[in-house]
């Protein structure tokens, strides 16, 4: 975990004219030590942030060189592999390389300007890495999304964020076409393909074709990067928009010091593309020189996964959900290994985590990571002492950090309902104990995290009631074994269909929540009750609901 340059990359990003084509060497090139320390300095707070900065041309392409200039392993910067013998690997050289013809596609081919949105819903394949990285060098902003995304979700997405141009797999193409004339916005739709389909661009064809001369254009550290849908208790998901500088330099530190990572290294995140976790690993790793692997896994399989043979396995990180003690002990039992646990959210980069070789707590998501200042606030945003509970928080006054997300696009009353006082309220209640350490208490909204994957109860509802069995529903989290918490339903039944065999209705309206949005956010559990706890004013009691699920 070490690398980059100092003085001279902090003269090029202040420099007004970048050119992101075939680079001369750099002379004389610094260490690697000293160009990754510079954006650590960044990253930390420690050194301010430059006016202009893009990932592909000031980090992706430094390292290309450094790699021509024997200052890098020869080990790839991306490693790929589809399980059935299918490999790639690429060096940060011909990574530049096909990243260039891909941006020339998105520019000159679909005609995409800076600005232009495009959703990526792609599998674990290497072209959405590929086109990741065009996007940084043309300035389109990237919307990813699962890959599990139904019409429905697909729809509201490209409305809501007036994407102009989608890439997607065949899986996902039928359902595109079907809304296709219901989003106006949407002009240019790439398929990732070894065939071809009618109005569609054949990505994998133009990338043969195209040039791989590619100025990049000139973006400010503000600029947007990515947009980000999250899923929230009221309403539909909220767009949340990540800067140049906020993702592009915000995971060098943690890229250093909680996942450890050094040029040497390959890093596995087995999460799907279209979450933040992806983009978390491809800053992380890449900043640091670290080399990606990805296996196309068309869904997780933990078998495929523990029998892939990586002899040398050193460091294992853990996110998403909090971690249950006995799974740390046994998973250290089996592989001699420590799991480090670390937290954030789609809105920031890492909060909380336990850097390597730092002291665990067993239970605790470690200690505040810089240059985040974290702290346990009440509802008015005031400080509490050790021990006491409540929100977790960020102090964004007087500075706001710059490793933070923009806001949240087109809803300024969401992003000012975030922040109390000088803090940002992350909806997650902890407290913290004398030593700094925090303790996950749970979600103070009701979202759901069932396998690390975020289910707004809302969506649900409004998918069970497009039934006609059901007059009204109420969705909560319930305690589960191996997914530590699943959705539930709670269903007041129609007249019409009160007496109809629960068993066989219950499995009809989970095949309905399947078909109506992505299926991984089906109620596992189904429960007809003939009312629901409701507040004075008619709103849904959830809280009552998922107390009487958790025996609180």
């Amino acid at each position: 975990m070490r690398l980059w340059l100092r003085c001279r990359v902090l003269q090029v990003l202040k420099s007004s004219r970048r050119f992101c084509g075939s680079h001369g060497h750099l002379s004389p090139l610094p260490a690697p030590q000293k160009i990754v320390g510079t954006w650590e300095a960044i990253s930390l707070g420690r050194q301010p942030v430059p006016e202009y900065f893009n990932f592909a041309h000031d980090v992706l392409d430094v390292w290309s060189q450094l790699e021509k200039a024997g200052h890098r392993p020869p080990n790839p910067a991306f490693w790929w592999v589809d399980g059935k013998g299918a490999e790639v690997k690429w060096s940060f050289e011909e990574l530049g390389h096909r990243s260039r013809k891909a941006a020339n596609i998105l520019a000159s081919t679909c005609g995409l300007q800076p600005g232009d949105r495009m959703m990526l819903v792609l599998p674990r394949l290497p072209e959405w890495w590929l086109a990741s990285v065009a996007c940084m060098r043309t300035g389109v902003v990237m919307i990813p999304g699962v890959s599990q995304l139904t019409e429905k979700d697909l729809k509201y997405r490209l409305q809501t964020s007036r994407a102009k141009s989608i890439i997607t797999s065949d899986a996902l193409a039928p359902q595109v076409d079907a809304i296709s004339a219901d989003c106006p916005s949407l002009r240019v739709k790439l398929l990732v393909s070894d065939s071809g389909r009618p109005g569609w661009m054949n990505f994998r064809e133009l990338l043969r074709e195209a040039s791989a001369e590619h100025t990049c254009v000139q973006t400010k550290s503000r600029d947007a990067l990515a947009i980000y849908f999250t899923s929230g208790t009221t309403g539909n998901p909220k767009m949340v928009e990540h800067s140049q500088s906020s993702y592009g330099l915000g995971f060098v530190a943690s890229g250093r010091q909680w996942v450890a990572l050094t040029e040497s290294d390959i890093f596995w995140n087995t999460t799907d593309t279209g979450w933040v976790k992806a983009a978390w690993t491809l800053f992380s790793a890449w900043s640091n020189g670290s080399c990606i692997f990805a296996h196309e896994l068309p869904r997780v399989n933990a078998k495929v996964i523990l029998n892939y043979q990586f002899h040398s396995l050193r460091h294992c990180l853990t996110g998403g959900e909090a971690l249950n003690p006995d799974v740390r002990e046994k998973w250290k039992n089996q592989t001699g290994l420590e799991l480090y646990e670390g937290y954030g959210q789609s809105e920031t980069v890492v909060i909380c985590a336990n850097p390597r070789g730092s002291t665990i707590k067993a239970g605790s998501m470690g200690k505040a990571s810089p240059p985040y200042d974290v702290q346990i606030v009440d509802d008015e945003g005031h400080i509490l002492s050790p021990g006491e509970e409540g929100n977790i928080a960020v102090r964004v006054r007087p500075t706001r950090p710059f490793c933070f997300f923009n806001c949240y696009l087109d809803n300024p009353e969401k992003t000012a309902a975030s922040e109390r006082g000088d803090f940002y309220i992350t909806g997650d209640r902890a407290h913290m104990d004398k030593d700094g350490y925090f303790w996950f208490m749970g979600r103070s909204d009701d979202v759901i995290n069932s396998s690390s994957y975020r289910i707004g109860p809302v969506e649900v509802e409004s998918a069970l009631a497009e039934h006609p069995a059901v007059l009204e529903s109420a969705v909560v989290s319930s305690p589960d074994p191996t997914r530590g918490e699943v959705v539930k339903a709670f269903i007041v039944l129609s007249p019409t269909y009160s007496s109809h065999d629960p068993e066989a209705l219950t499995q009809e309206l989970q095949e309905h929540v399947k078909r109506v949005t992505a299926p991984y956010k089906y109620p596992r559990k189904v429960a007809f009750v003939s009312e629901l706890p409701k507040t004075v004013s008619g709103k849904i009691q959830r809280s009552k609901l998922r107390s009487q699920e958790w025996g609180r």
